[in-house]
């Protein structure tokens, strides 16, 4: 019997944005598959956060749709895209500093989303708001036992808040979660514990897209990969496929041929 098709739950059509006479993207087109880890790589100025800031409505793009499962939501706002089912995380971390960390979470646990959809993962978990909190750090990896999750966020290390980010777009029972820069200034042993987390994600029926720049660790993860280079999308593929494009190399990875050093 042969593999089922995947469901598209998020389409990206001809998506073009510029700032003044600068194009950041131009005629992006990305499909986005039920189940997959979508990881998104290219030099620093390349479009890939402007991507994601269009596709969550931070940004209206100039041209070009995207498509949340056939309906068009380009433009919407930012609030409306994450009750539909699209969360994100920031490269720079916006937590609440001032509230512990648990207590970041009780906004999206109280979100319409959450309570249309019966409770935190649809499972009637509506009464102790605090207790699923704490459940839902538990899982990204807050140590229970420990104060750590009810300490203030603003005492947290970058490992913490990265995992408090993850944590708060998990509350909103999401389809997809948008990750940009994930593994950014993490530790490696940090980043050791991450990588299961995403998987365990993936497992758990949450599709994800990954920015990143830390390439080890996000081709472990990924199915597929997207480049992008001054706003260009120059390719698309497996990553073991991608890793060996000449245009990859020339533009990412600074490889330059038959000059290339070792």
């Amino acid at each position: 019997m042969g593999e089922s098709v995947k469901k598209v739950l998020l389409r990206v059509e001809g998506l073009s944005k510029h700032f003044g006479g600068v194009y950041a993207l131009k005629n992006v087109d990305l499909t986005l598959f039920e189940g997959d880890i979508l990881g998104i790589i290219g030099p620093n100025g390349s479009g890939k956060t402007t991507l994601i800031n269009c596709i969550t409505g931070f940004l209206k793009p100039d041209g070009g749709h995207v498509r949340y499962r056939d309906r068009d939501i380009t433009g919407f706002a930012p609030h409306k895209i994450a009750r539909m089912g699209i969360t994100r995380t920031f490269q720079v971390m916006r937590p609440y500093y001032s509230l512990p960390a648990y207590k970041n979470l009780i906004i999206p646990l109280w979100s319409p989303r959450v309570r249309r959809l019966g409770g935190w993962r649809g499972g009637g978990k509506h009464g102790d708001r605090d207790t699923v909190a704490v459940d839902i750090l538990e899982e990204i990896g807050f140590e229970r036992d420990s104060y750590v999750p009810y300490k203030l966020a603003s005492s947290l290390p970058t490992g913490y808040l990265k995992r408090l980010e993850l944590a708060r777009c998990i509350a909103l029972n999401p389809e997809i979660v948008i990750c940009d820069e994930v593994f950014s200034g993490l530790t490696m042993s940090e980043i050791a514990t991450m990588v299961p987390l995403i998987e365990k994600l993936q497992m758990e029926g949450i599709t994800l897209i990954m920015v990143e720049h830390r390439l080890r660790e996000l081709f472990r993860v990924a199915n597929r990969i997207m480049v992008l280079s001054y706003g260009d999308k120059i390719t698309e593929g497996p990553p073991e496929i991608v890793i060996e494009d000449e245009r990859v190399k020339e533009v990412y990875l600074g490889w330059e041929g038959d000059e290339a050093s070792d």
